[in-house]
């Protein structure tokens, strides 16, 4: 199997640790661990006593059944027997997808995205129609462009809401109306929903509570700040529960005694983590577009309650190289856009802290005035 490097992972992995303002990344802003406890300060202190009470084994294989009963809380009618623990989203839409594809089979992917949506099918021997999305519409799907590219034998079509890196999210309607077309030919829909919006929830419902044959994969690393712990999930009807089961004894076994308990903690308090994370999304979005207003080489279509946006850059000359100047010369790391073939732009990890993204834009603003003053940068 011939399986392509993640732009976006290789990126980071070579120059996040370069950074001395980090405005590339897609977590909101992560929780420490005295934040954490913070939340709850009587059951953080059981949390602890419970992990140090407990053997270093593997823990319970699939996540223990208070985890699987926070997730399955998640969604409307959902049992927590069809969820399994995942490391991290990473390896959910991995599992899933393994679990759907087989050589010769016919996908439809999102396109662009969070790569592995549509490389990993590929990888595995699958025919991969790209259902190419565009700045012109909004960075919404068009339902025509499925409608063409759709046949009897589509195995799977795979989705990103909210879109990594673009931030457009694809409201209850449109999705149903993608269901509706795959329900039709019996399709299964995979929707990576790891950056599932939080502002405004009630527009959008997750494919597993519209489809019968949708697979939603997810985790704890974006929407609720704890990436540290490599903690995601699947949530799946139980036939295909039952093949990932047999899959992950391949690619993972466990979560882990501790992180399976961390993860717990954090779903159970979600309902404080997003109210402090929707405040950072909303403070964050506006310095955003405070400076903006005065930044004519740099526009952006708002992400709508999550935490990734896409910022198109005018300059001239290639995004990777201009990235890497910034992170040179100003100490400033974004991913170039070209990581996610969505070149002349770059991802912009707007949640972060907010001295580091007030400076990070304020040197970016700096490094970008070298295109009007007409001099070269050294």
């Amino acid at each position: 199997m011939e399986i392509k490097t993640i732009g976006v992972e290789a990126f980071l992995n070579d120059y996040e640790r370069d950074a001395v303002w980090d405005i590339a990344q897609s977590t909101i802003a992560s929780l420490t661990t005295d934040e954490l406890i913070a939340l709850d300060p009587q059951a953080g202190e059981e949390l602890f006593a419970e992990i140090g009470r407990s053997k270093l084994n593997y823990g319970w294989i699939e996540g223990s059944p208070e985890f699987k009963k926070e997730v399955a809380g998640l969604y409307r009618h959902v049992e927590p027997d069809n969820v399994l623990q995942m490391n991290g989203g990473t390896g959910a839409n991995l599992c899933a997808i393994m679990a759907l594809v087989s050589p010769g089979d016919h996908v439809i992917a999102e396109y662009p995205t969070y790569q592995p949506l549509y490389d990993l099918p590929a990888a595995l021997g699958a025919e991969v129609d790209h259902w190419v999305i565009h700045e012109e519409d909004g960075w919404q799907p068009c339902l025509d462009e499925l409608e063409r590219l759709i046949r009897p034998d589509t195995k799977l079509i795979c989705l990103n809401n909210a879109s990594n890196p673009l931030g457009t999210v694809i409201p209850t309607e449109l999705m149903e109306e993608i269901v509706a077309i795959a329900r039709r030919h019996g399709t299964w829909i995979l929707c990576d929903e790891v950056f599932f919006p939080l502002e405004d929830p009630e527009r959008c419902q997750s494919i597993v509570d519209l489809y019968e044959r949708g697979v939603a994969t997810n985790s704890i690393s974006k929407d609720y700040s704890v990436p540290a712990a490599r903690i995601g999930w699947t949530v799946s009807p139980r036939d295909l529960a039952d093949r990932m089961r047999v899959l992950r004894d391949y690619t993972l076994i466990s979560g882990g005694v501790m992180n399976d308990a961390l993860a717990t903690y954090v779903l159970r308090h979600r309902e404080q983590i997003i109210e402090r994370n929707v405040s950072i999304i909303r403070r964050n979005r506006a310095i955003v577009e405070e400076w903006m207003a005065g930044e004519p080489r740099v526009s952006w279509q708002p992400p709508k309650g999550v935490s990734v946006s896409y910022i198109r850059l005018d300059i001239p000359m290639d995004d990777e190289e201009f990235c890497l100047g910034l992170l040179r010369d100003e100490g400033v790391l974004l991913v170039p856009g070209g990581r996610f073939d969505l070149p002349r732009g770059a991802r912009l990890g707007y949640c972060a802290s907010e001295e580091t993204l007030r400076e990070g834009l304020r040197r970016l603003s700096s490094y970008l005035k070298q295109f009007d003053e007409g001099r070269a940068r050294r």
